[in-house]
């Protein structure tokens, strides 16, 4: 095995939203170290991430998982890296003056990364497909909050041809999760139920179907299956609530693949559709882009689940795929920012 690129070393801090995590890649992309804290149980009895409870989290975990990863890696890290948006402003604040800090102590680059370039990325990181996909590609970027088709042109070059009109598909499925009594987070817990569903039983809309353009829509999907369970003027039974979900299920893969494929038709230089964020771990979306991909003559590219959640290693290779381009980082001033659209440049402190 060759040896690690250890002069390279990327330290990465990820804290945009519930999940507390770093990371160190050697210079190649590989992992030398990792670690992540899920804070689900803290903010589940509240049904959803609390900001300020986030924040603090991250606070009290951040410092002893960094010094663990730089123990572990045995690495002296080159360059910086830490999620400056978009996120919840207090877990991103935290992450990215512990990784300025750290920058300006060791005299090292500071790398402001983008979170959604971020997910669009680390479909390129070794081992995850081979060869690696080359630029142009089309991403689809479906989360709980975010829910994009980007033609991913290189690192800081992305063009945006669709995004979601109202709800994301993640956001959804926590929605009709808590309708149907399975608690938060709910993605994980709908798929589990639908596995024992017809996904037929129910007849669902599929919104902006055979539509032109790449925009999407779920906000009608989620009013439907509320619509739904307020007729029966009962609680559901079990098998019920599995057809439900099933069939939810189905009308949300059947929309992405929808919207992929309109995609795709406008973007034949891209030979690769990428799949990333945390929706993009559903098995029945992941069979839906398949099916349009393998029927566009186009290779789907689609990281392993543990990589579609936020994590540390696709920050750090976010800022080595930024450096091999030549770009030098950020300085210092750079501000975290809760929004923060693709291709566009960090905010800088006033």
């Amino acid at each position: 095995m060759t040896e690690p690129d250890r002069a390279g070393a990327v330290l990465a801090i990820e804290t945009s939203c519930d999940e507390t995590a770093a990371a160190v890649l050697d210079g190649a992309g590989r992992v030398l170290a990792q670690a992540l804290w899920s804070q689900v149980a803290e903010h589940a009895r509240f049904g959803g991430v609390v900001p300020e409870l986030a924040a603090r989290a991250h606070l009290a975990r951040l410092p002893g998982m960094v010094e663990a990863v730089l123990a572990e890696a045995g690495a002296a890290p080159t360059a910086v890296a830490a999620t400056t948006g978009p996120g919840l402003i207090g877990g991103l604040i935290v992450g990215a003056n512990l990784a300025k800090g750290l920058a300006l102590a060791r005299s090292l680059p500071f790398y402001a990364v983008n979170h959604l370039e971020a997910h669009a990325l680390s479909a390129r990181l070794p081992g995850v497909a081979e060869p690696p996909p080359d630029f142009p590609y089309l991403t689809l970027l479906v989360s709980g909050g975010h829910c994009l088709l980007v033609e991913t042109q290189g690192p800081g070059a992305h063009r945006v041809l669709g995004r979601t009109l109202d709800d994301a598909p993640g956001e959804a499925f926590d929605k009709v999760a808590k309708m149907l009594g399975l608690g938060w987070p709910g993605g994980p817990a709908l798929e589990r139920l639908a596995a024992e569903g017809d996904p037929r039983a129910v007849p669902l809309p599929r919104a902006m179907r055979g539509r032109a353009g790449c925009d999407f829509s779920f906000s009608g999907l989620k009013t439907a299956v509320a619509t739904r369970l307020a007729a029966r003027g009962a609680e559901v039974s079990q098998r019920e609530a599995a057809d439900l979900a099933a069939s939810f299920q189905a009308a949300v893969a059947e929309q992405l693949a929808d919207r992929a494929r309109a995609a795709l038709r406008t973007v034949p230089a891209c030979a690769t559709l990428v799949i990333s964020g945390g929706v993009a771990a559903n098995a029945t979306v992941r069979a839906a882009l398949a099916e349009v991909a393998a029927e566009e003559g186009r290779r789907l590219v689609a990281p392993p689940p543990a990589l579609c959640t936020d994590n540390a290693v696709m920050v750090a290779w976010a800022a080595i795929e930024r450096a091999r381009v030549g770009d030098p980082g950020e300085d210092l001033f750079v501000s975290p920012r809760p929004r923060w659209e693709l291709g566009g440049l960090p905010a800088r402190a006033a």
